[in-house]
């Protein structure tokens, strides 16, 4: 809440106290002129509050690994996901001022497992984790049956547990094949199998999402998390919990950022043959903001 104390260069209406002016109106007025010389107070406080403290452009040659690191394994994300993750180039690249993440199909292997289709998940954890603040990137998605792109945050320690009891914010979730429709999740509760998950899939009439950059966002505050497309929100929520701590646990700790594309599973079913290959999620910036 924003308190405003009034200067020496307001102009404070005196009022006659014989013409009996009602009080309400009297405090009208008043009110009318502070919002005069200062501006609406509160909406102000909200624009200014949000600090730029971490971001990356992607117009290096290379990707930043005092920023990122380029995650490797075949461990199919326990959903069943038919891609090998490499650090390979093919997969995980900067070009012409972008975070290219690109998924291939041709059998690849690493560590005696052998998969299908090979693509590219990077993290931010070690290198930029935060407790609380604004998260945004400009991306554009990819089409087509099995193709699944996500921006997403982990926690960077399992204070409260193995997965989910620590907690899992999915800031954006695509299914290739639904390019008008956003998924935007909270994963939290007990370690598995006694997760639960709370949050909104929501169609956005007119949009393909596959066609052109959007910004995906979100705005984490203790007890709340605000989902945002284009700087609007789309979803609240301000309730969830973990079996080994209190609310707002676990979203009070240092998560990290995750970008990645993976290719089927069980979130986004079977990789149809028409699905075109190779598959790009294209970023162009990633920014973080806390209040100060």
């Amino acid at each position: 809440m924003t308190y405003i104390t009034p200067t020496e260069d307001i102009a404070i209406m005196r009022i006659d106290r014989k013409a009996q002016m009602p009080s309400f109106l009297y405090r009208f007025l008043f009110c009318s002129l502070l919002c005069l010389h200062f501006g609406a107070p509160t909406a102000m406080a909200q624009t200014d509050a949000w600090k730029p403290v971490w971001s990356d452009e992607f117009n290096g040659d290379s990707l930043d690994f005092s920023k990122w690191e380029i995650e490797i394994n075949a461990f199919g994300g326990g959903n069943h996901e038919l891609q090998i993750y490499t650090d390979r180039t093919e997969n995980v690249r900067i070009e012409q001022g972008h975070l290219v993440i690109e998924a291939h199909k041709g059998r690849t292997g690493i560590a005696g497992t052998e998969r299908d289709y090979s693509s590219g998940r990077i993290r931010s954890k070690r290198r930029g984790d935060w407790t609380y603040g604004k998260f945004e990137a400009r991306m554009k998605l990819p089409a087509g049956q099995g193709l699944w792109p996500a921006f997403w945050m982990l926690p960077s320690d399992e204070k409260y547990g193995t997965w989910a009891a620590s907690g899992e914010v999915d800031i954006l979730e695509f299914k290739g094949q639904e390019v008008d429709t956003l998924w935007g999740t909270l994963h939290h509760g007990g370690s598995w199998p006694r997760n639960k998950h709370t949050g909104l899939t929501k169609r956005f009439d007119g949009i393909d999402f596959t066609q052109d950059f959007h910004v995906y966002g979100i705005e984490w505050e203790p007890g709340e998390f605000r989902w945002l497309l284009d700087g609007q929100v789309w979803q609240v929520q301000k309730g969830w919990g973990t079996e080994n701590g209190n609310f707002p646990q676990p979203f009070d700790q240092p998560f990290h950022l995750v970008f990645n594309l993976a290719v089927g599973g069980q979130f986004v079913g079977v990789v149809a043959e028409q699905t075109p290959f190779p598959a790009k999620m294209l970023v162009d910036w990633v920014k973080v903001f806390q209040r100060q």
